[in-house]
Protein backbone atom coordinates (compact mmCIF):
# COMPACT_ATOMS: atom_id res chain seq x y z
CA UNK A 1 0.00 0.00 0.00
CA UNK A 2 1.49 3.63 -0.93
CA UNK A 3 1.31 6.61 1.28
CA UNK A 4 -1.26 8.39 -0.41
CA UNK A 5 -3.33 5.23 -0.34
CA UNK A 6 -3.38 4.68 3.32
CA UNK A 7 -4.31 8.39 4.27
CA UNK A 8 -6.87 7.48 1.79
CA UNK A 9 -8.34 4.69 3.78
CA UNK A 10 -7.72 6.85 7.30
CA UNK A 11 -9.77 9.42 5.98
CA UNK A 12 -12.43 7.39 4.79
CA UNK A 13 -12.37 5.68 8.43
CA UNK A 14 -12.57 8.91 10.25
CA UNK A 15 -15.50 10.29 8.58
CA UNK A 16 -17.00 6.72 9.43
CA UNK A 17 -16.19 6.58 13.10
CA UNK A 18 -16.30 10.17 13.84
CA UNK A 19 -12.98 9.75 16.02
CA UNK A 20 -9.43 7.64 15.01
CA UNK A 21 -6.50 6.85 18.11
CA UNK A 22 -2.84 7.19 16.59
CA UNK A 23 -1.95 3.59 18.18
CA UNK A 24 -4.78 2.11 16.58
CA UNK A 25 -3.87 3.62 13.17
CA UNK A 26 -0.94 2.42 13.46
CA UNK A 27 -1.25 -1.24 14.35
CA UNK A 28 -3.72 -1.76 12.50
CA UNK A 29 -1.98 -0.40 9.26
CA UNK A 30 1.56 -1.96 10.36
CA UNK A 31 3.57 1.25 10.73
CA UNK A 32 5.69 3.32 13.00
CA UNK A 33 3.61 6.02 15.12
CA UNK A 34 6.29 8.71 13.10
CA UNK A 35 4.85 7.73 9.87
CA UNK A 36 0.98 8.01 11.09
CA UNK A 37 1.79 11.48 12.24
CA UNK A 38 3.53 12.60 9.58
CA UNK A 39 0.47 10.86 7.48
CA UNK A 40 -2.19 12.69 10.07
CA UNK A 41 -0.17 15.88 9.82
CA UNK A 42 -1.00 16.12 6.06
CA UNK A 43 -4.31 15.09 6.19
CA UNK A 44 -4.38 18.55 8.79
CA UNK A 45 -3.26 20.47 6.18
CA UNK A 46 -5.72 19.31 3.41
CA UNK A 47 -8.47 20.82 5.53
CA UNK A 48 -10.44 17.63 5.96
CA UNK A 49 -9.19 16.46 9.35
CA UNK A 50 -8.34 18.32 12.76
CA UNK A 51 -5.90 16.23 14.81
CA UNK A 52 -6.40 16.45 18.84
CA UNK A 53 -3.95 14.70 21.66
CA UNK A 54 -3.41 10.86 20.29
CA UNK A 55 -5.79 11.29 17.24
CA UNK A 56 -8.14 13.10 15.06
CA UNK A 57 -11.10 14.17 13.75
CA UNK A 58 -13.00 14.82 11.01
CA UNK A 59 -13.65 18.38 10.33
CA UNK A 60 -17.43 18.47 9.31
CA UNK A 61 -18.23 16.22 12.41
CA UNK A 62 -16.25 17.42 15.25
CA UNK A 63 -18.99 17.38 17.35
CA UNK A 64 -19.85 13.62 16.75
CA UNK A 65 -21.68 11.97 19.79
CA UNK A 66 -19.08 9.34 19.81
CA UNK A 67 -15.94 11.48 20.12
CA UNK A 68 -13.76 10.52 23.52
CA UNK A 69 -14.84 12.55 26.67
CA UNK A 70 -11.59 13.67 26.98
CA UNK A 71 -11.14 14.85 23.52
CA UNK A 72 -14.17 16.61 23.37
CA UNK A 73 -13.15 18.65 26.73
CA UNK A 74 -10.32 19.78 24.69
CA UNK A 75 -12.14 21.26 22.08
CA UNK A 76 -13.21 25.16 22.91
CA UNK A 77 -12.24 24.40 26.08
CA UNK A 78 -12.27 28.44 27.57
CA UNK A 79 -15.23 28.84 25.81
CA UNK A 80 -17.13 25.91 27.59
CA UNK A 81 -15.40 27.20 31.23
CA UNK A 82 -16.90 30.30 30.55
CA UNK A 83 -20.45 29.50 29.55
CA UNK A 84 -20.02 26.90 32.47
CA UNK A 85 -19.52 29.24 34.90
CA UNK A 86 -22.34 31.88 33.82
CA UNK A 87 -24.70 28.94 34.00
CA UNK A 88 -24.22 28.09 37.40
CA UNK A 89 -24.07 31.40 38.56
CA UNK A 90 -28.28 31.12 37.50
CA UNK A 91 -28.30 28.42 40.03
CA UNK A 92 -28.88 29.45 43.96
CA UNK A 93 -28.30 27.31 46.92
CA UNK A 94 -31.19 25.15 48.01
CA UNK A 95 -32.25 24.46 44.11
CA UNK A 96 -32.24 21.30 42.32
CA UNK A 97 -31.48 20.69 39.05
CA UNK A 98 -30.94 17.98 36.02
CA UNK A 99 -27.25 18.18 33.92
CA UNK A 100 -27.28 16.19 30.57
CA UNK A 101 -23.98 14.85 29.24
CA UNK A 102 -21.77 17.16 27.60
CA UNK A 103 -18.14 19.17 28.24
CA UNK A 104 -20.01 22.33 28.82
CA UNK A 105 -22.61 20.89 30.64
CA UNK A 106 -19.06 19.09 32.84
CA UNK A 107 -17.84 22.94 33.20
CA UNK A 108 -21.06 23.66 35.28
CA UNK A 109 -20.63 20.62 37.64
CA UNK A 110 -17.41 21.94 38.76
CA UNK A 111 -18.30 25.00 38.83
CA UNK A 112 -20.98 23.91 41.78
CA UNK A 113 -17.87 22.98 44.21
CA UNK A 114 -18.70 25.25 46.90
CA UNK A 115 -22.39 25.50 46.76
CA UNK A 116 -24.68 24.42 49.43
CA UNK A 117 -28.09 22.11 49.46
CA UNK A 118 -28.33 21.33 46.09
CA UNK A 119 -29.77 18.45 44.66
CA UNK A 120 -28.59 16.90 41.30
CA UNK A 121 -29.71 14.54 38.68
CA UNK A 122 -27.42 13.38 36.13
CA UNK A 123 -26.70 10.64 33.48
CA UNK A 124 -23.83 11.43 33.30
CA UNK A 125 -21.10 9.06 34.51
CA UNK A 126 -18.24 11.80 34.94
CA UNK A 127 -20.00 14.63 36.11
CA UNK A 128 -21.40 11.97 38.71
CA UNK A 129 -18.10 10.87 39.94
CA UNK A 130 -16.83 14.57 39.92
CA UNK A 131 -20.18 15.96 42.22
CA UNK A 132 -19.49 12.72 44.19
CA UNK A 133 -17.03 14.95 46.60
CA UNK A 134 -18.84 18.17 46.67
CA UNK A 135 -20.48 17.97 50.13
CA UNK A 136 -22.84 20.47 49.61
CA UNK A 137 -24.97 18.31 47.03
CA UNK A 138 -27.01 15.59 47.21
CA UNK A 139 -26.26 13.36 44.01
CA UNK A 140 -28.76 11.14 41.96
CA UNK A 141 -27.60 9.24 39.20
CA UNK A 142 -29.89 7.81 36.90
CA UNK A 143 -29.09 4.19 35.68
CA UNK A 144 -29.59 2.83 32.73
CA UNK A 145 -26.78 1.58 29.65
CA UNK A 146 -24.14 3.13 29.50
CA UNK A 147 -22.61 4.62 26.05
CA UNK A 148 -19.46 3.56 24.91
CA UNK A 149 -16.76 6.35 25.30
CA UNK A 150 -18.97 9.17 25.86
CA UNK A 151 -19.83 7.68 29.66
CA UNK A 152 -23.67 8.50 29.23
CA UNK A 153 -26.73 6.58 30.58
CA UNK A 154 -29.42 5.67 28.37
CA UNK A 155 -32.47 3.54 28.56
CA UNK A 156 -35.83 2.71 29.83
CA UNK A 157 -34.22 3.00 33.39
CA UNK A 158 -32.79 6.04 32.46
CA UNK A 159 -35.98 7.62 31.19
CA UNK A 160 -37.89 6.39 34.52
CA UNK A 161 -35.88 8.17 36.94
CA UNK A 162 -35.99 11.25 35.34
CA UNK A 163 -39.84 10.96 35.20
CA UNK A 164 -39.93 10.58 38.58
CA UNK A 165 -38.12 13.71 39.84
CA UNK A 166 -39.32 17.40 39.38
CA UNK A 167 -36.61 20.21 38.95
CA UNK A 168 -35.72 23.70 38.94
CA UNK A 169 -33.66 23.55 35.95
CA UNK A 170 -32.47 21.27 33.58
CA UNK A 171 -28.83 22.31 31.89
CA UNK A 172 -28.52 20.15 28.12
CA UNK A 173 -25.73 19.50 26.20
CA UNK A 174 -26.32 19.89 22.52
CA UNK A 175 -24.83 19.18 19.02
CA UNK A 176 -26.66 22.00 17.49
CA UNK A 177 -29.08 24.76 17.96
CA UNK A 178 -30.94 26.20 14.70
CA UNK A 179 -33.48 28.81 14.89
CA UNK A 180 -35.54 26.31 13.03
CA UNK A 181 -34.87 23.45 13.81
CA UNK A 182 -34.28 23.89 17.16
CA UNK A 183 -32.34 21.56 19.60
CA UNK A 184 -30.48 18.82 17.74
CA UNK A 185 -28.89 16.14 18.59
CA UNK A 186 -26.37 13.35 16.50
CA UNK A 187 -26.89 9.80 18.83
CA UNK A 188 -30.74 9.42 18.63
CA UNK A 189 -30.90 7.29 21.57
CA UNK A 190 -30.20 10.23 23.40
CA UNK A 191 -33.19 12.06 22.25
CA UNK A 192 -35.57 10.92 24.87
CA UNK A 193 -33.50 11.05 27.40
CA UNK A 194 -33.16 14.82 26.58
CA UNK A 195 -36.29 15.36 26.40
CA UNK A 196 -37.54 13.34 29.60
CA UNK A 197 -35.22 16.36 30.78
CA UNK A 198 -37.05 19.16 29.95
CA UNK A 199 -40.03 17.95 30.79
CA UNK A 200 -39.18 17.43 34.15
CA UNK A 201 -37.44 20.86 35.19
CA UNK A 202 -39.25 24.07 35.57
CA UNK A 203 -36.64 25.61 33.32
CA UNK A 204 -34.49 24.69 30.55
CA UNK A 205 -31.15 25.58 29.37
CA UNK A 206 -29.09 25.00 26.76
CA UNK A 207 -25.36 25.12 26.80
CA UNK A 208 -23.79 25.47 23.25
CA UNK A 209 -20.30 27.01 22.27
CA UNK A 210 -20.87 29.47 19.21
CA UNK A 211 -19.39 26.66 16.93
CA UNK A 212 -22.66 24.81 17.22
CA UNK A 213 -25.20 27.85 17.12
CA UNK A 214 -26.67 27.60 13.63
CA UNK A 215 -25.87 24.15 13.00
CA UNK A 216 -28.41 21.21 12.21
CA UNK A 217 -26.96 17.90 13.76
CA UNK A 218 -29.03 14.67 12.86
CA UNK A 219 -32.17 14.24 14.98
CA UNK A 220 -35.00 16.68 16.53
CA UNK A 221 -34.85 16.75 20.43
CA UNK A 222 -37.14 20.26 20.51
CA UNK A 223 -38.00 23.31 19.64
CA UNK A 224 -36.69 26.91 20.55
CA UNK A 225 -39.73 27.82 22.51
CA UNK A 226 -39.24 24.89 24.90
CA UNK A 227 -35.93 26.26 25.80
CA UNK A 228 -35.45 29.18 28.26
CA UNK A 229 -32.38 30.49 27.32
CA UNK A 230 -29.13 29.39 25.54
CA UNK A 231 -25.63 30.26 26.85
CA UNK A 232 -23.00 30.32 24.14
CA UNK A 233 -19.70 32.58 23.50
CA UNK A 234 -18.51 35.07 21.27
CA UNK A 235 -15.67 33.17 20.25
CA UNK A 236 -16.82 32.48 16.50
CA UNK A 237 -19.88 34.80 14.44
CA UNK A 238 -23.06 33.77 14.93
CA UNK A 239 -25.28 33.77 11.78
CA UNK A 240 -28.62 35.34 11.92
CA UNK A 241 -28.21 36.17 15.65
CA UNK A 242 -31.13 38.40 15.27
CA UNK A 243 -33.61 34.99 15.22
CA UNK A 244 -32.54 33.98 18.64
CA UNK A 245 -33.67 37.21 20.53
CA UNK A 246 -33.74 36.75 24.33
CA UNK A 247 -33.28 33.73 24.48
CA UNK A 248 -29.29 33.43 23.62
CA UNK A 249 -27.21 34.98 25.55
CA UNK A 250 -23.89 35.28 24.75
CA UNK A 251 -20.93 35.40 27.47
CA UNK A 252 -17.76 36.94 26.56
CA UNK A 253 -14.28 35.85 26.22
Amino acid sequence: MTAAERRKQILAMTNEKGYLNAAELSAHFGVDSSTIRRDLSLLEKSGHVMRTHGGLLPVETSSHADTPYSVRRQMNGGAKRAIGEYAASLVQDGQSLILDNGSSVFELALALKDRKNLTVLTNDIYTAFTLSHYPGITLHVTGGVMLDNVYTLVGQDTLNKIDSMHVDWAFLGAEGVHHERGLTNINTVEIPVKQAMIRAADKTVVLADSSKIGYRALSHVCDLDEIALIISDNSQPIKQRAHYGDKLHIVPL
